[in-house]
């Protein structure tokens, strides 16, 4: 059984830092591109950062603020959010992919999710 656990939200102020966890277990986690999306209130849940041996891709909107890593001994990936906005105040979830891709439709086995809230 496949599960993923997010951690490392919360509050922070305009200009701070969060670092996200996902957790994997129960796949073989190095086969898989891992990927980070939100969902803010009221919106649809998007894409925000990938990451496969292959490469990264990031949404424009976090590009140059944000860095996916992930730690294969671990099973873990990692979302390092620098210069927050207001607007990426949302949900943020983790979820697989066989292959990569910034399409919500190709990942699966998503988490819970983990708020992040940033004040103006």
């Amino acid at each position: 059984q496949v599960q993923l656990v997010e951690s490392g939200g919360g509050l922070v102020q305009a200009g701070g830092s969060l670092r996200l966890s996902c957790v994997a277990s129960g796949l073989s986690f190095s086969s898989y591109a891992m990927g980070w999306f939100r969902q803010a209130p009221g919106k649809e849940r998007e894409f925000v950062a990938a990451m496969m041996y292959t490469g990264t891709r990031y949404a424009d909107s976090v590009k140059d603020r944000f860095t996916i890593s992930r730690d294969n001994a671990k099973s873990t990936v990692y979302l390092q959010m620098n210069s927050l906005k207001p607007e990426d105040t949302a949900v943020y979830y983790c979820a697989r992919s066989p292959y990569m891709s910034d399409r919500r439709d190709a990942f699966s086995s998503w988490g819970q999710g983990t708020q992040v809230t940033v004040s103006a």
